[in-house]
């Protein structure tokens, strides 16, 4: 009965909010001088974002109404068939990109963070590519020009 009593009695002063053992709300586990830990969640949808509002930008009349979005996995395919990387909704105007498929069955001949992007930057050409009705590389030419 005793500890009932104390535990509402506490609970009404610190309030709601998650404060153990009465330290005060948790901080970022790097502290307050480092910078916040990087997941590789954030990092695709940050990579997808960018690589989209370039191609927007390059491609503003056809795709002004396109929306980007990340999805975890696509549902199931049929057996033996390969696993969608990306789904084109084009009645919807939606462009589906699935983090794990993309991360983790496509390979590069590197694994660093520069190559990854490079690997989520292309999947994003090809499946805005597919929405179009063009070829990955007529999405933009000056980029890929040697000169």
């Amino acid at each position: 009965m005793v500890r009932s009593s104390k535990r509402a009695q506490t609970r009404s002063v610190r309030g709601n909010w998650r404060d153990r053992h009465g330290r005060g709300i948790r901080s970022a586990v790097t502290g307050p001088h480092l910078p916040l830990l990087r997941s590789r969640h954030g990092n695709f949808e940050m990579t997808v974002a960018s690589a989209a509002q370039f191609l927007k930008e390059m491609w503003p009349e056809e795709l002004a109404k396109a929306r980007f979005e990340v999805g975890l996995m696509p549902a199931s395919s049929p057996e033996g068939s390969p696993v969608p990387r990306w789904r084109i909704v084009a009645a919807e105007h939606r462009i589906i990109l699935f983090r794990l498929p993309i991360e983790r069955l496509m390979r590069s001949h590197r694994d660093d963070e520069l190559h990854r992007r490079m690997l989520i930057e292309s999947c994003v050409f090809r499946a805005v590519a597919e929405y179009l009705g063009k070829e990955p590389w007529e999405l933009a030419p000056e980029r890929f020009r040697n000169l």
